[in-house]
């Protein structure tokens, strides 16, 4: 997948930690008129959302997209399923990934590209307590050297 060049509406911070992602994915999404007037607010979370597959197709599942508050009476259920646009071998492919134990599907971030909205999935494995802990410890020590380095290579005058 390429860099986007577009504006990133909402990212999926939590997918970070409490995964480790394997690969990544844009995909397009199908929404309503409502739905992308939302998005272009803001209006998004990806918290509890996840990816499947039926019957060939990919489904965005579970992210919340507020309803439109200038909307008339014809907007939109904001946890309805979602068709997500991909290739169809980019599809196969994860097919054969997420047979797979343990891997699953999950939004990273919604971002608009070239006015279309697309959400970047990432093919994800769940981390252990233990993985999570290492993982912040790790972090940690990071920030610890560069505050230290930064502190050393200081010039006073």
């Amino acid at each position: 997948m390429s860099k986007n060049s577009g504006k990133t509406i909402a990212t999926n911070r939590k997918a970070f930690h409490n995964y480790e992602i394997l690969d990544r994915y844009e995909a397009g999404l199908i929404l309503t008129g409502s739905e992308i007037k939302s998005i272009r607010a803001g209006q998004v979370s990806l918290r509890d959302g996840y990816a499947t597959i039926r019957d060939k197709e990919l489904w965005l599942i579970n992210v919340h997209i507020s309803p439109y508050r200038q909307a008339n009476h014809e907007n939109h259920e904001p946890r309805r399923e979602r068709k997500l646009l991909l290739h169809r071998r980019e599809i196969n492919r994860l097919i054969t990934s997420l047979q797979e134990k343990g891997l699953t599907l999950i939004p990273l971030k919604v971002f608009l590209k070239d006015s279309w909205a697309k959400v970047e999935l990432g093919l994800a494995r769940g981390k252990k307590k233990f993985d999570k802990r290492a993982a912040l410890r790790q972090e940690d020590d990071e920030k610890r050297m560069r505050r230290a380095m930064s502190k050393q290579y200081k010039i006073r005058f």
